[in-house]
């Protein structure tokens, strides 16, 4: 009998040299530790922090000095001394404008955290820089209505406007210029806005301090002022 060619025999010792010349894979086993959580800095909690179920939290302490309700020379400004309540210098303390008491952006950091430490002490708040905030005065502005599908806004023109951008107001909805936040509708959507039990900005005129008039232009000059 003659031996089976050479590439026959190649087939039948392949097998077995793959399996011998390869590796035991290391069976990995894992068992649930006996011992208490570690402790040190990373399972201690935060600096500061009152534990859930603390019966005794810290108190807050008011930021603004005893001192306030104490006179205090105008040095010139004025005739008579300043002086103001700690209450109220406390609640102006923590209102973020004096038309709204949050922040209005992830960038923004409280005001009551803020103004903290000796240096705002003897502070009298009313004489602080308090300007109003925007997001809230732009919802004070009535809609603009218009008969078109799609409408532009360019905030008034001039150094003061904003690039010209145009707005699509076919839906049924109040849509606002992205730059600036003016208002604008369709009159065929009157009727359904009205029907609303509320909107965020004043479908007419109200009077409100806040509103400008709908056309802010000076001028026809493309680069006039407004």
């Amino acid at each position: 009998m003659f031996p089976p060619p050479a590439r026959v025999r190649a087939a039948r010792l392949l097998p077995l040299l793959t399996t011998r010349s390869r590796p035991p894979i290391p069976i990995l086993r894992t068992y649930a530790s006996k011992t208490s959580a570690p402790t040190g800095a990373d399972t201690d909690p935060p600096k500061g922090a009152a534990p859930t179920n603390d019966p005794n939290p810290p108190k807050q302490v008011p930021n603004i000095s005893e001192s306030n309700a104490v006179p205090i020379s105008a040095q010139g400004l004025r005739d008579a001394p300043m002086q103001e309540s700690v209450e109220d210098g406390e609640r102006q303390r923590q209102m973020q404008a004096p038309n709204r008491a949050g922040v209005w952006s992830r960038s923004q950091q409280p005001r009551e955290k803020a103004m903290v430490g000796p240096r705002f002490e003897q502070t009298i708040m009313d004489f602080q820089p308090q300007p109003y905030a925007a997001i809230d005065l732009i919802h004070k502005q009535p809609v603009r209505w218009t008969h078109k599908r799609i409408v532009s806004c360019d905030g008034g023109g001039g150094p003061l406007g904003h690039p010209k951008i145009f707005i699509n107001v076919d839906k049924p909805q109040i849509n606002m210029c992205t730059y600036c936040g003016l208002p604008f509708a369709n009159e065929h959507h009157r009727e359904y806005l009205e029907s609303l039990p509320s909107t965020p900005y004043p479908l007419e005129p109200v009077g409100d301090p806040a509103e400008v008039p709908e056309t802010q232009r000076v001028s026809d000059e493309p680069y006039g002022q407004r």
